[in-house]
C-alpha cells in the first residue's frame, strides 16, 4: 500500500466526524483553511509522541490514537479554548493494515469525543512517531495563562491524580484486578477537561494542564506569575482505586506522577463564590497563592527551583 492510498483508506473517512464552525477545506489540498470569526483568537498547540519515550513499545493502537489526541486536546482545555480542528504527521515503521485500522478507528473515537475534526496531516517512514497539532478559539483577550495567579488566589485541580502514573506499574500485568483495569483506564483514555473550558475562561485566573506531576506543573504556574502557593497533601483528590493500590504512597503518586491530563487551576475567591456548580463539583481546593515565592506543602518550603520540573528529553534526570 503507498502513502496515498494509505491516507485514503484510513485517514480521510476521519474528515466530517465533527463540523467545525471556522474549518473552510480540510484534507485533500495543499493546505487546510481556518477561518477565524471576528472577536476570537486562534490557540494551538503540537504535542509529538514517539514510541520507547512517551508510550510504550508494541502498545495497543486503538489506544494510542485516543491518547495521541487527548493529550494535545488537555491543551486546549487548560486555556479555556473551544475545540476546532486537529492535524496529524504520522511517522510509520512498515505499512501494517491491522495496527492502522485499529490506530484509526482509536483517533475517530477521539475526534468524536473531543470535538475536534481532522484538517490535514502527512506520513513518512521511520520510528514510530506522531505529531498532533491541535487548534481551538477563544473569545478575544480570554485564553487563560499560566501568568494569572495572585496572591490570595484559591488553588485547585480537576478530577483525581495519580492514576495515571500509578498504571505504568501494571501495564504487563497479565491478570490486572479491578483496582488496577480502574487507573489503566486513566492511562489508556485520559479525559482532557474540555467540558471545563468555558467555565476555566470565564472564572480562573491561571491554569495549566497536569502532564509533568502536581508539583512541577504548579511550579510552572508560581514561576510564570511570580507568586508562591501553599498547599496540603491531604486535600489532594485520590481515587479509591489509587488508594487501595498505592496505600500510603498514593499522595506521592498525586504529587509527582504524570500522565493525568487533569487541570491545576487558580480562581480570586470572587470568581469562585460566583463560579457554577458544574466546574465547583469537578474541582477540589487545595491550598492558596501566596505572595511570597516558593512553595509551602504541609507546612515544609520548597524553593521553585527545588521543584521537580517535570520531563527533560535532553537531560537524564528530571
Amino acid at each position: 500500500m503507498g502513502e496515498f492510498d494509505l491516507i485514503r483508506r484510513y485517514f480521510l473517512p476521519l474528515v466530517g466526524q465533527r463540523e467545525s464552525r471556522s474549518l473552510l477545506l480540510g484534507p485533500g489540498d495543499d493546505c487546510a483553511i481556518q477561518r477565524i470569526p471576528p472577536g476570537r483568537d486562534l490557540v494551538f498547540s503540537v504535542d509529538a509522541l514517539v514510541e520507547g519515550v512517551h508510550f510504550p513499545r508494541n502498545y495497543r493502537p486503538d489506544y494510542l490514537g485516543w491518547r495521541a489526541l487527548a493529550v494535545a486536546a488537555s491543551d486546549l482545555a487548560a486555556m479555556g479554548a473551544d475545540p476546532e480542528c486537529f492535524t496529524l504527521a504520522l511517522t510509520l515503521p512498515a505499512v501494517d493494515e491491522c495496527w492502522l485500522e485499529s490506530f484509526s478507528r482509536g483517533l475517530k473515537s477521539a475526534s468524536e469525543a473531543f470535538g475536534l475534526a481532522l484538517a490535514g496531516g502527512d506520513t513518512t517512514s521511520g520510528p514510530l512517531t506522531l505529531s498532533v497539532q491541535v487548534h481551538g478559539t477563544v473569545e478575544s483577550g480570554k485564553g487563560v495563562r499560566r501568568s494569572g495567579a495572585r496572591p490570595g488566589d484559591l488553588v485547585a485541580v480537576s478530577g483525581t491524580l495519580g492514576n495515571a502514573g500509578a498504571a505504568l506499574d501494571y501495564l504487563s500485568d497479565p491478570a490486572p484486578s479491578a483496582d488496577m483495569l480502574a487507573v489503566l483506564e486513566h492511562y489508556h483514555r485520559p479525559r482532557p477537561r474540555l467540558d471545563l473550558a468555558e467555565a476555566v475562561r470565564q472564572f480562573a485566573s491561571a491554569a495549566i494542564d497536569i502532564s509533568d506531576g502536581l508539583l512541577a506543573d504548579l511550579g510552572h504556574i508560581l514561576a510564570a506569575s511570580e507568586v508562591g502557593a501553599r498547599i496540603n497533601s491531604d486535600r489532594l483528590p485520590l481515587s479509591p482505586a489509587l488508594s487501595r493500590l498505592k496505600e500510603g504512597r498514593a499522595i506521592d503518586y498525586a504529587l509527582r506522577s504524570g500522565d493525568d491530563y487533569e487541570l491545576c487551576l487558580c480562581f480570586s475567591a470572587e470568581n469562585w463564590d460566583r463560579a457554577p456548580e458544574l466546574l465547583k463539583s469537578q474541582v477540589t481546593l487545595i491550598g492558596t497563592v501566596e505572595a511570597e515565592p516558593g512553595l509551602y506543602l504541609d507546612g515544609e518550603h520548597w524553593a521553585l527551583e527545588a521543584l521537580p520540573s517535570g520531563f527533560d528529553h535532553f537531560r537524564s534526570e528530571s
